[in-house]
């Protein structure tokens, strides 16, 4: 445990010094103003953009809206440019050979994957929180409307298909000494997931539902109970997979 802690002291100064968490906060701060600002912008956009023959006519934006626009910002963009960030976590210092003289020196190969996980889940975390802070104090600010009562559970969903998607992403990282295939396998595990959500059978344990039913749950049209079973193989699959990583690591020539 104090060889993993060590790790996770180091894995966090160099998100610092890489500068990570700084375009982390960046790109997600932009997000956050970009949903709310987009819906109450697109009225007035499409009313520049019609003419005397031609009239699109929109209904006054809400908060639903706002929210809309924060979540498919958040599923089809954001959470895979932390993927991208995450994605050469192991295979970057297996490539470089960074960690043999700390694997002489003690420490386990178990304590870097469960190390580079917490870090980049901690990471996970930070953005979906700050960008989901501030598309709530605008959408508030320009929307202040009763049509979306339950924002934190729609963002709770976020957090914990977090736990599946950086695992995934550790564990892709792992396979190969390519920066490339955490995120391919990433990216891979996604598309599987979103092709299991046509098959009704499979949408009431599918993970995708993290992602995919977080309006309903935040306009109150779904409870949480309904996709429990989805957020517990959510979670079991994250240890699952956490543990692939380490097996993989441990027979790993570094």
């Amino acid at each position: 445990m104090r060889n993993t802690w060590f790790f996770i002291r180091k894995e966090s100064l160099e998100s610092l010094r890489s500068y990570h968490l700084l375009i982390i906060a960046i790109v997600f701060i932009i997000f956050g103003i970009e949903g709310p600002l987009m819906a109450k912008l697109t009225p007035d956009i499409l009313k520049m953009a019609s003419s005397s023959s031609f009239t699109i006519k929109m209904p006054d934006p809400t908060s639903i809206d706002a929210w809309q626009q924060y979540y498919k910002n958040m599923t089809q963009i954001g959470i895979f440019v932390l993927v991208v960030i995450f994605s050469g976590t192991v295979s970057g210092e297996v490539s470089r050979g960074t960690l043999v003289n700390l694997v002489t020196k003690g420490l386990s190969r178990y304590s870097i994957i469960i190390a580079k996980y917490f870090v980049a889940y901690m990471q996970w975390c930070f953005a979906i929180l700050i960008t989901f802070l501030i598309n709530w104090a605008y959408t508030a600010y320009y929307f202040p409307d009763n049509k979306t009562p339950n924002v934190w559970s729609g963002m709770s969903l976020l957090i914990i298909f977090g736990l599946m998607f950086v695992a995934v992403t550790i564990f892709g990282s792992t396979l190969s000494n390519s920066n490339y295939m955490g995120f391919l396998t990433a990216v891979v595990v996604f598309i599987i997931l979103t092709l299991l959500n046509l098959f009704k059978e499979f949408k009431h344990y599918n993970p995708i539902a993290l992602v995919t039913d977080n309006m309903s749950l935040i306009k109150g049209t779904k409870q949480i109970d309904t996709i429990m079973p989805a957020i517990w193989i959510t979670i079991v699959s994250s240890i699952v997979i956490i543990y692939l990583a380490i097996l993989i690591l441990n027979k790993k020539r570094l």
